[in-house]
C-alpha cells in the first residue's frame, strides 16, 4: 500500500494506524514520490491526501488512471480530505478515486475501507 500525504505527522499517523491492522505500507510526501513508488512496486491500494502543494491528489489520481493496468493504472484508491460535502466526495470519485475518507482519519474506518477496496480487486 502507498500512503501519500504532505504533512509528515499525518502521514506517519495513517501509516502506523494501517500497519497496526497488518498492512504493509510505504509512505511518501508528494505525487512524484508516489509515482516512483508505484513504478518500483505496484501496490494493492493507494491512499492519498487531496490537498497537497504542487500536485494535489486529484491531479495525481488522474495521472495514475492514465497508466496501463500493468503499471498500476487500476490500483484501488482512497482519497483523504477535510472537505466532506457531498460535492467534494463526488469530485473525488469522478476524478478516479474509489473511496473518499473524511479527515480527521478514524484508523478503523480507513482500515475497513482499504480492506473493502482490496476485496474488490481479489479474483474469486
Amino acid at each position: 500500500m502507498i500512503v501519500v500525504d504532505d504533512h509528515h505527522d499525518t502521514r506517519e499517523g495513517i501509516t502506523l494506524g494501517l500497519m497496526s491492522y497488518g498492512a504493509q505500507v510505504e509512505s511518501c510526501g508528494s505525487g512524484e514520490e508516489a509515482m516512483r513508488l508505484l513504478d518500483e512496486n505496484p501496490a494493492a491500494v493507494l491512499v492519498c491526501d487531496l490537498a497537497m502543494p504542487g500536485e494535489d491528489g486529484m491531479s495525481l489520481i488522474r495521472r495514475v488512471r492514465a497508466r496501463t493496468e500493468e503499471r498500476g493504472g487500476t490500483i484501488p484508491a482512497a482519497a483523504l480530505s477535510a472537505s466532506t460535502r457531498v460535492e467534494d466526495r463526488a469530485r473525488a470519485i469522478l476524478a478516479g478515486f474509489d473511496l473518499h475518507v473524511a479527515k480527521p482519519i478514524d484508523p478503523l474506518e480507513l482500515a475497513r475501507g482499504v480492506l473493502e477496496l482490496r476485496a474488490r480487486r481479489t479474483p474469486s
